[in-house]
């Protein structure tokens, strides 16, 4: 049993509630429980349209694949894409997926996310797309990243998995690029259990997202729509007619019932995650030996950070004996340096600089959990865990 659990369940009644109305309706598959789900979230970030897939990974698969069908300005296979060296493996695999030519960027070291010394030298003639990683609840600057793609001709992608109901500049992440990707797995700011969503104020890029989560057909595009022009009146004719090589990610009728209950705790969700971070922030003041995110915007805090410095009387291996001691759950933050792992020798990619600040992280990173209760309990287990390494 854990003293400090990583996750923890955001589900009451009213869930159990919306699923049983699901069951008693006996529809099942995608239907008007999605349909009014991804209407509802849309309007919480202020976007014309939400498109709701079965996980997170499955929304950065389509949000890439959707560039490579535009009528211009698509994008082609060996096109450059700059990436972070810190993500989790779903941002990176669509890309090797499409053929693209991945740049692995380093880290900020405060902020977890680009370094945007880095990446503005990194971006080349040959960059197509810019994929920012808002990382662990953080928005990037996208202030910087604006002024940095300038007047080129470079899309901007928002992997926003981990940091939904995040801001910047009042803005919500994840609306800052063309698309934008959300999860709403278990350990997220709220959880469809499996589940996840893309955001878009493209029309083009809607339709074409809605024609490549089903099978890449047309049934569930409007009559007009910016993929085929104007549908057949005749809906037999429609059922079957493919223009997309696409996929099934649909999400179920369950998912989208459970994530109407969800996204009304949404704001309350963010904000206990929020307080508990501003008691985590004042309580790491007395371990200088650890570096914490540095809040970019106003972050939703998924998890926090914790990586120990270089100099520091302890290793992160007496880090975890303590953790593991006092019963608190912890993980890698993300997969830590991903460039290190094997898969990447599939990939056609390029590796700018030396991913210094990564390979810190990879080597003495970790994190814990945030949760929307109180953690005053379990933040004095941490300081306790704390108060036990070498001074």
């Amino acid at each position: 049993m854990s003293n400090y659990p990583l996750a923890s369940t955001t589900w009451d009644d009213a869930e159990l509630q919306a699923m049983q109305r699901v069951i008693a309706s006996g529809m099942f598959t995608m239907g008007e429980q999605v349909a009014q789900f991804e209407r509802e979230f849309a309007d919480y970030l202020n976007v014309k349209y939400s498109v709701m897939v079965n996980s997170g990974s499955s929304a950065n698969l389509l949000m890439v694949a959707a560039l490579f069908y535009l009528k211009r300005d698509r994008l082609k296979r060996g096109d450059e894409v700059i990436v972070p060296a810190v993500s989790w493996s779903t941002t990176y695999y669509p890309l090797y997926q499409y053929g693209l030519k991945l740049k692995f960027v380093d880290i900020d070291p405060e902020t977890l996310n680009f370094d945007l010394t880095q990446l503005a030298e990194a971006v080349s003639d040959q960059t197509r797309m810019i994929l920012a990683v808002n990382l662990l609840g953080n928005p990037n600057d996208f202030d910087a990243i604006k002024t940095i793609i300038g007047t080129r001709d470079i899309y901007l992608l928002e992997d926003n998995c981990e940091s939904m109901g995040a801001t910047y500049q009042g803005r919500q992440a994840g609306t800052f690029g063309v698309m934008g990707s959300f999860s709403t797995f278990f350990s997220h700011h709220i959880s469809t259990m499996e589940g996840g969503m893309i955001a878009t104020d493209d029309e083009t890029l809607y339709h074409i997202l809605l024609s490549l989560r089903a099978h890449g057909w047309t049934r569930n595009l409007p009559k007009v729509n910016k993929v085929t022009g104007v549908k057949s009146n005749v809906p037999f004719e429609e059922s079957f007619h493919f223009v997309l090589p696409g996929y099934n990610v649909r999400p179920l009728e369950l998912s989208g019932a459970i994530g109407l209950e969800q996204l009304k705790k949404l704001p309350g969700l963010v904000q206990a995650r929020r307080d508990n971070a501003k008691a985590f922030q004042a309580m790491m003041l007395n371990y200088p030996h650890f570096q914490i995110q540095k809040e970019t915007g106003c972050s939703s805090w998924f998890g926090f950070s914790l990586v120990v410095k270089a100099g520091a009387p302890f290793s992160r291996k007496v880090v975890i004996h303590q953790l593991e001691h006092h019963k608190i759950e912890y993980r890698p933050i993300a997969t830590g340096n991903f460039a290190k792992n094997e898969v990447v020798h599939w990939f056609d990619h390029t590796i700018h600089g030396k991913l210094a600040h990564a390979n810190h992280l990879d080597s003495n990173g970790l994190f814990v959990g945030n949760h929307h209760y109180s953690l005053e309990k379990q933040l004095d287990l941490l300081a306790a865990a704390f108060n036990a390494l070498p001074h």
